[in-house]
């Protein structure tokens, strides 16, 4: 019944503007009244000293100001993360800024963190005090501050304690000069002094790294290297894509400026989630983001190096569906991987992928 329902209400919203049938998600997300349910144990995931019930998470940009954490997780996800959310309540680009490509089941944003701020996600969280659920937090820079890390610092001290870990955003394509922190020295500065003040907190939640699938590999080179110096407890890979490949059938979109998301984008955050792993040389755990819309999607990052996955555009196209779809795939892939389980499956397929020709 339940997934009736869901699919006459995804008909229903795929009528409306993008931006209206995602507020209107998060309304029906809040009416569900759906009563946790238990994980198959094979799902159980320990990551970043936390304990997952199940690897799959919902990604950032989809719940941005906090407004459904609970019901997220009551629908069986096994963690969300809030945000982006900046320090200053921010308006974002003009609208449209939103386009699906149902087509390419696919989507390109240009929002530019639209949130509603600190204070905002800061009431929501202290609500939900004693709580159950693992909450990431993605923090990023308002748009015409001046000094930016200093925004992610902020960030850091006033969520520390609500946190059960944070996201640094420099990955998004959507503020302009946001993506020049992910080069060496940039980098290097912010993740330092985003870690001296999370030393300075009560409460030191694990710290990731977000990035974006446009780099080189020289890049790559370097944020890793940063990453693993500094000593962060994790990376994300990866946030949209600029570019357009070339097989995009919604072609009238694809002019439009922004970030693309969905099963396009699942090659290319795939390989580089790949490189990553084999950079970091198991340092620290990776999630895996981008393109997933499948049971096989989600295995197939996992054996990239994904220790766990987040969702948001497959959930445009599949619905609430593809989450239990993907849980029972992993399911059956834990039981047959035998005693050690998913951890057996991590990377196992990340060094044969990166020396396959460059996605297109």
């Amino acid at each position: 019944m339940l997934n009736f329902a869901d699919r006459l209400a995804r008909r229903f919203m795929a009528t409306l503007e993008p931006e209206s049938a995602h507020a209107l998600a998060l309304k029906g997300l809040r009416l569900l009244p759906l009563p946790p349910s238990a994980d198959d144990a094979r799902l159980h995931v320990e990551a970043f000293g936390l304990r997952f019930p199940n690897p799959v998470g919902v990604a950032a940009g989809f719940d941005k100001n906090g407004e459904v954490i609970d019901a997220l997780l009551r629908v069986g996800f096994g963690f969300t993360e809030a945000g982006t959310v900046t320090p200053r309540p921010q308006a974002g680009n003009p609208r449209p800024r939103v386009f699906r490509l149902e087509s390419d089941a696919a989507v390109i944003n240009r929002l530019g963190f639209n949130n509603e701020g600190h204070a905002a996600l800061q009431a929501r969280l202290t609500a939900r005090a004693g709580r159950s659920g693992i909450v990431g937090i993605n923090i990023g820079a308002n748009k015409d501050t001046e000094d930016r890390a200093a925004d992610y610092v902020a960030g850091i001290k006033t969520f520390a304690s609500a946190a059960s870990y944070f996201t640094v955003n420099v990955s998004s394509p959507n503020t302009p000069g946001l993506r020049d922190l992910q080069q060496a020295a940039a980098l290097d500065e912010l993740l330092a002094r985003v870690l001296d003040a999370r030393a300075g907190a009560a409460a030191q939640p694990p710290v990731l790294l977000k990035i974006a699938p446009d780099i080189t590999l020289a890049d790559l080179d370097d944020i890793v290297a940063v990453a693993r110096r500094r000593g962060i407890d994790g990376m994300i890979i990866s946030n949209t894509t600029i570019s357009r490949p070339s097989g995009l059938r919604e072609y009238r979109y694809t002019p439009e400026a922004g970030g693309l998301s969905g099963r396009p984008v699942f090659g290319l955050s795939t390989r580089v989630l790949a490189e990553t792993f084999v950079r970091a040389e198991r340092a620290f755990p990776l999630i895996g983001v981008g393109g997933i819309d499948s049971g096989a999607a989600a295995l197939a990052k996992i054996k990239a190096g994904a220790t766990l996955l987040q969702l948001y555009t497959g959930l445009i196209y599949g619905g609430m569906g593809l989450l239990t779809q993907i849980k029972s795939d992993l399911s059956d892939a834990a039981r047959a991987a035998g005693e050690g389980g998913l951890g057996t499956l991590v990377g196992r397929e990340a060094a044969a992928r990166t020396a396959e020709p460059w996605p297109a």
